[in-house]
């Protein structure tokens, strides 16, 4: 009688984890995890794709802020996720590219994740407190070589993306300004505005609405003609620091080793989204661009983060900036 209970009992157990194997994907709530506090780029995408991606994949999306040193805590826990497509990440030119370089890392940025999908490009911004004395970016640099190492720089995170921009602008100018690091973009800019900090090198997106209400000064966008969510703002060719291009891009990935099946059902929910017009209206509201349909293939993150990392690992260990 015992053992036709405990063959019961087995067999039952086989039924249940047969049926839970059986279940197709996803059958629970995705967890979204955005490297950065609620308020910031990162988290502002967030919010804008879990909607559609809900309707998509018929699950919530729920969106968790892990914050703390550049977004690598964030991005540590992606990385030690179950590969099982309920737990995908966001992330960008800073997390995936810049901090492989200036902090040491307990994963490998190339190898350790499984790409999904591209899904915006914003372009950086010199930015000021409203009342600092410079007007333009001529006025900026004569003011900070008058005035060495007396300007303050916000940055998020200790050597991370808006540092290494502001340390290739001290470069290219031959000016020097301390820098504060902040555990993400939001924090950074509500004390850029209050006049905690004079000036910051940040992503359009996280600055646009603070720029069209006039609460900061914009100097410059650091690409090659103007940008068209903000025309009124000169390009960095124009004020005069050629070739000093920066933008941040977004992608989302999810933990190595996650089924290619699973990968591709993330990657048509997101071409999906991004394909809406109320999310790339959003998007655009945020300064925000969305890839080209062509680049928004687990493929095109995957070859568009190589060349980024070629491009800029020898630039950033040269500068030998490294976060203590």
């Amino acid at each position: 009688m015992t053992k036709l209970i405990m063959a019961a009992a087995i067999a039952a157990l086989v039924a249940i984890i047969g049926g839970a194997e059986a279940q197709p994907y996803p059958s629970r709530p995705i967890t979204m995890i955005a490297p950065f506090p609620a308020g910031g780029p990162s988290d502002a995408l967030a919010r804008v794709l879990s909607e559609p991606l809900r309707a998509a994949l018929g699950q919530p999306i729920v969106i968790e802020n892990v914050a703390g040193a550049g977004g690598n805590i964030g991005i540590g826990r992606l990385a030690r996720a179950a590969p099982d497509g309920y737990t995908i990440g966001i992330g960008q030119w800073s997390t995936h590219v810049v901090n492989a370089v200036t902090y040491s890392l307990p994963y490998d940025v190339l190898h350790d994740f499984e790409p999904i999908a591209l899904l915006a490009i914003t372009p950086q911004l010199i930015i000021a407190r409203k009342n600092f004395p410079a007007n333009n970016v001529k006025e900026l640099v004569e003011w900070l070589k008058a005035n060495p190492d007396k300007a303050s720089a916000a940055t998020v995170g200790a050597a991370g993306g808006a540092q290494v921009t502001a340390v290739y602008f001290q470069q290219a100018t031959g000016t020097r300004f301390a820098f504060v690091p902040y555990r993400g973009g939001a924090p950074a800019m509500q004390d850029l505005v209050a006049g905690q900090v004079d000036i910051m090198f940040d992503q359009a997106a996280n600055a646009i609405g603070q720029v069209r209400n006039g609460t900061i000064k914009s100097y410059a966008v650091l690409t090659k003609d103007r940008w068209s969510a903000l025309p009124d703002v000169p390009s960095i060719d124009e004020a005069g620091v050629p070739s000093l291009y920066v933008s941040y891009w977004h992608g989302l990935w999810a933990p190595k080793g996650t089924p290619k099946d699973i990968v591709a059902k993330l990657n048509a929910a997101v071409v999906n989204a991004l394909a809406d017009a109320t999310v790339r209206q959003r998007f655009a509201d945020i300064g925000q661009e969305v890839w080209p349909r062509d680049q928004q293939t687990p493929e095109a993150l995957a070859a568009h983060h190589k060349a980024e990392t070629e491009k800029w690992w020898p630039i950033i260990r040269a500068s030998n900036l490294k976060a203590e």
